[in-house]
């Protein structure tokens, strides 16, 4: 059984990890992307690609990885406490973050990102990758969103049942 102390700092690295994703990741389904859909082409692309080239070197990504940590954590957690009556709680907050945030992430819209920094500018099929970028970024993004909230609420819950 691992201490009642340190499950109770990942749940609290976990609500607040997750809960500060989760706001990230509103922001851009809520009015980013859209405001983005509303301007010129061009001038979309170059916003998002200054945003992806940023954020790289932003705190988001310690955010970003140290929250995935605490995720898979919060599995082991789940496992090694079996049986207890939040193990379960523990196990799908763990797993639905790093399966619906970050796995999420690595396998579409990192590739997505990086199809849109390869964009030519005035090339006939500019408007067309983008769209494509547009639509399929932002759905991926919405289950970002959604896994983070699931996350977040779990660990308060978890939290406040402890």
């Amino acid at each position: 059984m691992i201490s009642s102390d340190i499950v109770t700092l990942l749940l609290w690295m976990a609500a607040l990890g997750s809960g500060l994703m989760t706001g990230v990741y509103f922001a851009f389904s809520g009015f980013i992307m859209k405001a983005f859909s509303k301007i010129e082409t061009s001038h979309s692309v170059a916003a998002m690609n200054a945003i992806n080239e940023t954020i790289l070197r932003s705190l988001f990504m310690p955010l970003f990885f140290g929250s995935s940590i605490i995720s898979v954590l919060l599995v082991i957690v789940a496992i090694n406490d079996w049986g207890e009556s939040r193990a379960i709680l523990a196990l799908i907050a763990g797993l639905v973050y790093f399966f619906g945030m970050f796995i999420c992430t690595i396998a579409f819209n990192v590739p997505l990102n990086n199809s849109l920094a390869r964009i030519e500018y005035g090339s006939g099929n500019a408007q067309q990758v983008w769209l494509h970028y547009l639509s399929n970024w932002t759905s991926w993004n919405h289950l970002r969103t959604v896994s983070s909230i699931i996350t977040c609420v779990l660990s308060i819950w978890l939290l406040v049942d402890h």
